[in-house]
């Protein structure tokens, strides 16, 4: 069934992890379509930067400092949105961090801190406005997920558990609130950015961390964000890379782990020596303060958006043919077995060893 797609202009929008990368880009595409933007997130100055720029380009806006990993912060930032603006239409659950590197080398600390930020500061943003949602009869919930929602990353166990849970999280909710039928739960599931979150992330690989040559801009994110906001759905890819993993680890979830896993540890072992860091996983840190992180113009290289759809149909078509061969030696092992059971079988009723 068609349906109205939903205004945006005079929209109340709340977004977490707001300070730099999606987050930021996010609220700017927002304040330009005359949303009234509320931005959160650790880094106070920052805030009051976005602030201004979305001001300047047509949006009101203001900023409410939080840690999505308070929840008692989170429902102040709710409230202070809901006073403000006499309600909230869309809910952005982005914030988001990670730590790289061999599971057991990483103190607990930054493992933990990682899911907190990445699942429970969604599930705080969710406790926070839905009930606000359902008071109004009405609202959007997004939360930023990631490929890694869909196929799991070595040397990123807690992000990878974070975003598989998340994933869950948000599936579970669409389920819960079906009945509800103008309250959407949608989760967004980019490839690799060009963000500041390399440099907020913590890395104790001892390796320098490059997010390769596949990466799709801010804006990107950006913008489908704005149209999930219009026209809501279940869950939406950002860049044919993140839909051919979700492709391949559904046909064959063996076969693109131990591809994901040689590739990793291959560019891990060959990548130049750095010192370890904790990011702003702990605390938060000055340095990664705009909406990219500078990848694309250091390696000169352009957005993934750009490039062709024909590229991205033969890397879905390879991956599924992989998978596809896969499963068919699967099924080829399976009818082998088969008959070799039926031929045993027929073998011992021959030679009197069944029983009645």
């Amino acid at each position: 069934m068609f349906r109205k797609a939903r205004r945006i202009h005079g929209a109340t929008v709340v977004i977490t992890g707001a300070s730099s990368g999606i987050g930021r880009a996010t609220a700017l595409a927002f304040a330009r379509c005359g949303a009234r933007v509320v931005v959160a997130a650790r880094r106070t100055d920052l805030l009051e930067e976005v602030v201004r720029d979305c001001e300047r380009i047509g949006g009101e806006a203001m900023a409410v400092t939080t840690d999505v990993r308070d929840a008692d912060a989170i429902l102040a930032l709710a409230a202070a949105a809901e006073a403000a603006f006499g309600g909230i239409d869309i809910w952005i659950n982005n914030a988001g961090t990670g730590v790289f590197g061999p599971y057991h080398e990483a103190d607990i600390e930054l493992h933990r801190r990682t899911v907190e930020t990445n699942l429970f500061g969604a599930m705080h943003g969710a406790w926070a406005v839905l009930p606000i949602f359902k008071r109004q009869g009405r609202g959007v919930l997004i939360n930023i997920i990631s490929l890694g929602g869909w196929a799991p990353t070595p040397f990123a166990a807690a992000y990878t558990a974070s975003k598989f849970g998340l994933r869950g999280f948000t599936a579970s909710l669409r389920q819960e609130l079906a009945a509800d039928e103008d309250i959407h739960i949608c989760g967004v599931f980019p490839a690799m950015v060009d963000t500041p979150g390399f440099v907020h992330g913590a890395n104790m690989s001892g390796r320098t961390l490059d997010p390769g040559p596949l990466l799709y801009r801010p804006e990107d994110v950006a913008a489908t964000i704005v149209q999930l906001a219009r026209h809501p759905r279940g869950e939406v890819a950002v860049g044919w890379p993140a839909r051919a993993a979700q492709v391949a680890y559904n046909l064959s979830p063996r076969s693109t782990e131990l591809l994901i896993g040689a590739a990793m540890r291959r560019l891990v072992s060959r990548a130049s020596p750095a010192r370890r860091s904790e990011g702003a996983v702990l605390r938060p840190i000055p340095d990664g303060r705009r909406v990219d992180g500078g990848w694309l113009d250091r390696k000169k290289l352009p957005s993934a958006g750009a490039i062709s759809t024909g590229l991205a149909l033969a890397g879905l078509a390879g991956l599924a043919l992989v998978g596809g061969l896969a499963m068919a030696r699967k099924r080829d092992t399976t009818r082998k077995g088969s008959r070799e059971s039926t031929a045993g079988n027929a073998t011992r009723a021959n030679g009197h060893v069944t029983k009645d």
